[in-house]
C-alpha cells in the first residue's frame, strides 16, 4: 500500500488505536490519512503546519491530537477531529528541533540542532525539564520508563542518558568518530544498540555507556537512519541505499532484508498500531505500509532456501556476512534558526 505525499517527507506516525497514519513534509505540511487493508488510504487533513519543514510528529493524549515540531523552532498541536491548532509555542527551541517521541501519557521530549533536549508536560503545560546533552544535533531518542531515563544520538558521536529523576544527564559515552543516528534498547533492557552513518551497529550494555561492548559492520558503509525494534531479539532497520533489513542481536547477523522502499535514504519506520503494516518513508515522496506478515514469511521462505544452498554447497557465502555494497547517501540538511522557550500546551 502506497501514498503519494507530492513533497519529501521526514517523518510519519501511526494513530495508537486506529487505521491512522500522519507524515510531516519538507514544506511545514502535515497530512493525515485513513487506510484499510481492501481500499485505497484516504486523506482526512491537509494542514500547512509550519512556516519550515516538519521534522517531527507525534500522536498525543490518546490519539486525540497530533503534535509536531519544526526547523522552524515551533512546536504544533492540531485537533485530530477537526484540524485546528489547540495552540502553537513559537520559539520553543534557541536552534530547529530535529526529534520528538512520546514519554508518558503526559509528557514528550524533543530535541533540537544544537543538542539541546526538552521535556514537556502537557499537565502542567510547560517545560519540566531541559539538557544541553550533546553537541550536534539530536538525531534520536528512546524512552526507559521503568527506570525514567531518556536515552539519545547526536550527530556528534555521542550516546547520552538523561535522568528524568533527578534532572541530569546520567552518563554519557565516548566520542565516535561516526555520527550516531538512530538508537533502541532490547534484550529485555540489557543492550542499547545505535545505528551510525557508516553503517555500523554499536551495541552497549545498560549501565555502561561509556564504550560499547560490541560493534556489527554487516550494513557497512550504508548509514543506519532508522531502528524499530521487533522484539527482544530482532531490530528492523532503514539504511541509505533504500533497504529494510531485518538483523538479529546477539547473536549479531543480517538475517534477510525485508524490501526496498526506493534507492534514496530512509527517513522513518513504524509500527500500525496492530502491528498489522510497518511504515515507511523515504525521499521518492511516498510512505508505503508493507504487510509485516507477508514479510516475515518472505524472511522466513528466504533463509529456508539459502539454508538449502549451503547444505549443497559449502562455499556458498552466508547472507549473514554480505554487506550490501551502496554509495552513501545524504542526510536530511540541518537549518540555522535562533529564538527563545516559553510555556505550552496551555489548551491540551
Amino acid at each position: 500500500m502506497e501514498i503519494d505525499l507530492g513533497k519529501v517527507p521526514f517523518t510519519m506516525d501511526f494513530h495508537p488505536s486506529d487505521n491512522l497514519v500522519t507524515a510531516g513534509l519538507i514544506t511545514g505540511d502535515l497530512h493525515l490519512y485513513r487506510f484499510n487493508a481492501d481500499s485505497t488510504p484516504q486523506r482526512l487533513l491537509e494542514i500547512h503546519a509550519h512556516s519550515e519543514a516538519c521534522r517531527a510528529v507525534r500522536f498525543i493524549n490518546d490519539g486525540q491530537a497530533i503534535i509536531t515540531g519544526s526547523s522552524d523552532r515551533s512546536i504544533l498541536a492540531t485537533d485530530l477531529e477537526t484540524g485546528s491548532p489547540i495552540t502553537r509555542l513559537e520559539n520553543a527551541h534557541e536552534d530547529a528541533i530535529f526529534s520528538l517521541i512520546n514519554l508518558t501519557e503526559s509528557t514528550i521530549a524533543t530535541g533540537d540542532d544544537q543538542g539541546c533536549i526538552k521535556v514537556w508536560d502537557t499537565r502542567q503545560r510547560s517545560c519540566c525539564n531541559s539538557f544541553n546533552a550533546h553537541e550536534d544535533y539530536v538525531s534520536d531518542m528512546t524512552f526507559a520508563s521503568d527506570s525514567m531515563k531518556l536515552l539519545s544520538t547526536s550527530g556528534d558521536g555521542t550516546l547520552s542518558v538523561c535522568n528524568l529523576r533527578s534532572n541530569k544527564i546520567q552518563s554519557q559515552s565516548e566520542f565516535s568518530e561516526e555520527e550516531l543516528l538512530s538508537v533502541v534498547i532490547m534484550k529485555n533492557g540489557r543492550k542499547v544498540i545505535c545505528g551510525s552513518q557508516n553503517g555500523t551497529l554499536l551495541l552497549y550494555s545498560w549501565g555502561f555507556f561509556k564504550d560499547c561492548s560490541d560493534r556489527f559492520t554487516g550494513l557497512s558503509p550504508n548509514s543506519i537512519d532508522a531502528l524499530l525494534k521487533l522484539d527482544e531479539d530482532r531490530v528492523i532497520t532503514g539504511s541509505e541505499n533504500g533497504l529494510i533489513s531485518l538483523l538479529g542481536i546477539l547473536p549479531n547477523r543480517i538475517i534477510q532484508p525485508l524490501a526496498e522502499h526506493s534507492e534514496y535514504p530512509i527517513e522513518h519506520l513504524a509500527f500500525s498500531h496492530d502491528r498489522k503494516f510497518l511504515g515507511s518513508i523515504s525521499h521518492d515522496q511516498v510512505l508505503k505500509m508493507w504487510d509485516l506478515d507477508d514479510l516475515l514469511q518472505n524472511s522466513v521462505n528466504a533463509q529456508n532456501d539459502q539454508a538449502a544452498v549451503s547444505d549443497s554447497d559449502s562455499d556458498e557465502m552466508d547472507v549473514d556476512t554480505k554487506p550490501p555494497k551502496s554509495r552513501k547517501g545524504a542526510k536530511r540538511k540541518n537549518e540555522n534558526a535562533n529564538g527563545a522557550a516559553s510555556s505550552f500546551f496551555a489548551d491540551l
